[in-house]
């Protein structure tokens, strides 16, 4: 992730851009991994960066604090969030917890854990805001997956085949087991995808947003639901339905920042960061007209059997200049 220069340049602008907001604050960093946030936060000014880490990532953390001089400013803690202690209230949470689609691996979870133990009155979190958008697309990994699992249960059959013939051993009572998974990930799981802006052939909706200042953890644990309209901009089929986010520092009303700094993981004809866009392909595709409106119900919840992956369930159908189109319902996984 150090790699991704757009991830990592948002962060360090919303710090180094801010001075002001940083300098003789105390800072806590939720989820430190190499340490490159509280680093940034200290070269911004910060008098006390509290760097905590779950991980033995923690021991590589303060070898590179320390190799930047900042072992009196950084203290590296190991430890989870959610028990390790700090002698003080700090000014400022940054953290970056966010993962695909903004909210797989519940990371979000403990920067609200965070806030709720150490955050001062009116202290400030990095990022501030985060919003969530869909948008129709048109993409050829419709038809690609398609394509695959055809050929990965041709595969099955073959190897069915084979294992008759040299070992006497039949499969063929596994075949529908084997059809259901293969169609559960090549038709239900939501894909990362490097879409380009020519491929979104619909207006996006920002479907959810959130203040990390007063979002709850009961609030964040509930089902997400929400009700929106797409409008399609050109003639053709929609494929998928593609889910981007995007995050904004905008420090506390008695805290806030200069500078503004925004960041995206929306489709960029420069490509995506390494969240990418989480894609929800269509089978089969719906046939659109220009001007026909997409009115969508989503449902982002929780999966039951590891609440760090989602499950997403959208209604949709046309409303355009002919009888509105049948409701249809998609479901899918985010692994």
């Amino acid at each position: 992730m150090l790699e991704d220069h757009k991830r990592t340049g948002a962060y360090y602008n919303a710090c180094m851009q801010n001075r002001a907001a940083f300098s003789g604050k105390v800072v806590l960093d939720v989820g430190t991994g190499s340490g490159i946030l509280a680093i940034f936060a200290a070269k911004a000014g910060a008098k006390k960066v509290y760097a905590v880490e779950a991980t033995d990532m923690a021991k590589s953390a303060k070898r590179l604090v320390a190799a930047q001089g900042l072992e009196g400013t950084i203290e590296v803690i190991q430890g989870v969030i959610e028990t390790v202690e700090i002698p003080e209230k700090v000014d400022i949470i940054i953290s970056e917890w966010m993962g695909y689609f903004l909210l797989r691996e519940s990371m979000l979870d403990s920067v609200l854990v965070a806030r709720d133990k150490f955050l001062k009155p009116g202290g400030a979190l990095y990022p501030s805001h985060a919003r969530m958008f869909l948008a129709p697309i048109r993409s050829n990994q419709c038809r690609q997956r398609h394509h695959d699992f055809q050929n990965s249960m041709e595969g099955w059959a073959e190897f069915c085949e084979d294992m008759k013939q040299y070992y006497g051993v039949t499969l063929e009572c596994l075949s529908e087991d084997y059809r259901k998974e293969q169609m559960d990930y090549f038709s239900y799981t939501a894909a990362w995808t490097d879409v380009h802006p020519s491929q979104v052939v619909g207006s996006a909706a920002c479907f959810k947003s959130y203040d990390l200042a007063t979002v709850t953890l009961e609030e964040l644990k509930a089902p997400l639901k929400a009700t929106f309209n797409m409008t399609v901009l050109e003639d053709g089929p929609v494929d998928a339905f593609c889910g981007w986010f995007d995050t904004q520092f905008k420090g506390s009303p008695q805290n806030p920042v200069t500078t503004e700094v925004t960041l995206t993981t929306a489709p960029d004809p420069t490509g995506a960061t390494h969240w990418g866009q989480q894609s929800f392909f269509l089978h089969p595709p719906v046939e659109c007209a220009e001007g026909d409106v997409l009115a969508c119900e989503i449902e982002v919840v929780r999966r039951k059997d590891n609440q760090r992956l989602m499950d997403v369930m959208v209604k949709h159908r046309i409303e355009g200049k002919a009888a509105p189109g049948k409701e249809r319902v998609s479901c899918f996984h985010i692994e």
